[in-house]
């Protein structure tokens, strides 16, 4: 598909506080934002507002799903991406819309959830169609889920979730498959 070079690395926050406000960002190996198509029916799935919840957007790239629940008024969210410039835009969009209760990280996935010790009530996993790391994710993710946390995962094909982790939304979109899962 092509875009006018004035839309490139831009999305658009689709609800919330900061409704409407554009996020940019650059060009990053593996990197597509999720549509706002996507982020609408997920947000739906999880209720409009979510107020005092604690987000980790693991696999940030644009910052469309972190900082889309940071709009609407989780009561903090962390941005982990392992691009340098992905995270230094992070920084710039955060910074740009008053966003007090996000920040950024620069660090590769599993890394952080090793050194990490917060427990997260919605984490957002939208990782480049090509990483297969799946199982050593969930293994790694299971101790920093709140309960009755919920994750969501998109993918060009899904993976076999553990045990503990119960389907409860699932759809398609394009390449796209993408699910919103319960902790156990």
């Amino acid at each position: 598909m092509k875009h006018h070079a004035r839309h490139r690395n831009r999305v658009r926050i689709s609800g919330g506080s900061h409704r409407g406000s554009i996020l940019t960002f650059d060009d990053a190996d593996g990197l597509r934002p999720t549509p706002d198509m996507v982020r609408q029916k997920l947000f739906n799935w999880l209720g409009q507002e979510l107020h005092g919840q604690n987000v980790l957007d693991l696999f940030a790239g644009s910052g469309a799903l972190g900082l889309e629940a940071a709009s609407r008024h989780a009561a903090r969210v962390c941005l982990c991406d392992h691009n340098r410039r992905t995270v230094a835009a992070l920084h710039d969009n955060i910074r740009r819309l008053g966003l007090a209760q996000a920040h950024a990280v620069h660090s590769e996935a599993l890394a952080f959830l090793h050194t990490n010790r917060q427990r997260f009530d919605l984490v957002l996993l939208d990782p480049p169609f090509a990483w297969r790391g799946w199982q050593a994710l969930f293994d790694a993710l299971r101790p920093h889920l709140a309960d009755g946390a919920r994750v969501y995962a998109e993918a060009a094909q899904l993976p076999d979730f553990p045990e503990w982790l119960l389907p409860h939304r699932e759809s398609r979109a394009g390449q796209s498959r993408f699910v919103l899962l319960r902790r156990a």
